[in-house]
């Protein structure tokens, strides 16, 4: 079984900055894609940023050049520094990665989700 365990949401003012951490643990074979989504009161589940297993990513306009997702794959662990934070990315952010095992079928996985609040 795989587990995730997020950290570093929190409360911040707008302009400031948080890195959000997903850590995993478990049985992995080798893990594909690994992102982050985010979730606002009233609102669907949106993709904010994704990087595969060779480092290239894909972001959310509306985080563009605020966002930048990484990864290590040798701890593993999935991280999203947010900068210049906005009342709007207000949300519950959750990590999910995709996982891949000896036979080629690909599982996804889901963090528990942690809270970012930006104040005006």
């Amino acid at each position: 079984q795989v587990r995730l365990v997020e950290s570093g949401g929190g409360l911040v003012q707008a302009g400031g900055s948080l890195r959000l951490s997903c850590a995993a643990s478990g049985i992995i074979f080798s893990i594909n894609a690994m992102g982050w989504y985010r979730q606002a009161p009233g609102k669907q589940r949106e993709l904010v940023a994704s990087i595969t297993r060779d480092g290239s990513t894909n972001y959310a306009d509306s985080v563009k050049g605020r966002f930048t997702i990484s990864r290590d794959n040798a701890k593993p662990t999935v991280y999203l520094q947010m900068n210049s934070l906005k009342p709007e990315d207000t949300a519950v952010y959750s990590c999910k990665i995709q996982t891949i095992d000896v036979f080629s079928r690909e599982y996804n996985y889901w963090g528990q989700g942690t809270q970012v609040t930006v104040s005006s």
